[in-house]
C-alpha cells in the first residue's frame, strides 16, 4: 500500500535474569490531618420521689333476704254411693247365674 513500511519479523531477544537493586526510600508524603471525635457517655441516675398514699375503704353491705317457707299437704277423699235402679234380679240367667248373697264373713 502507499507509504506504509512492511513490518519485518525480528528475532526474539534473549532474556537475562533481572538485577535486583537495593530498596530506596522516597521522601514521605503527608496527607492533611483527619479529625476523629471520640465521645464518652457517662450515665447518672438522679432519683425523684413522688409519694402517694392510698387508703383502702372496705365497705360491708348486708343484704337481708327474708324467706317464708310454706309446706303443703293434700288429702284425697273417696266416697262411694251405691244405687240400684230397676229389678235387682239377674236379667240374663244364662250368662250370670243368680247366687244368693250372704252377709258376714
Amino acid at each position: 500500500m502507499y507509504g506504509r513500511k512492511h513490518h519485518q519479523m525480528r528475532p526474539r531477544p534473549i532474556c537475562c535474569p533481572p538485577n535486583i537493586m537495593p530498596t530506596q526510600i522516597a521522601p514521605a508524603q503527608v496527607s492533611p490531618t483527619q479529625e476523629v471525635v471520640k465521645t464518652n457517655v457517662f450515665n447518672t441516675i438522679v432519683p425523684h420521689f413522688h409519694p402517694v398514699h392510698t387508703t383502702t375503704v372496705n365497705r360491708h353491705i348486708y343484704h337481708h333476704q327474708h324467706y317464708f317457707p310454706r309446706t303443703y299437704s293434700e288429702v284425697n277423699e273417696y266416697y262411694q254411693m251405691s244405687q240400684q235402679f230397676g229389678d235387682p234380679r239377674n236379667p240374663n240367667p244364662q250368662c250370670f247365674p243368680m247366687q244368693q248373697r250372704r252377709f258376714g264373713f
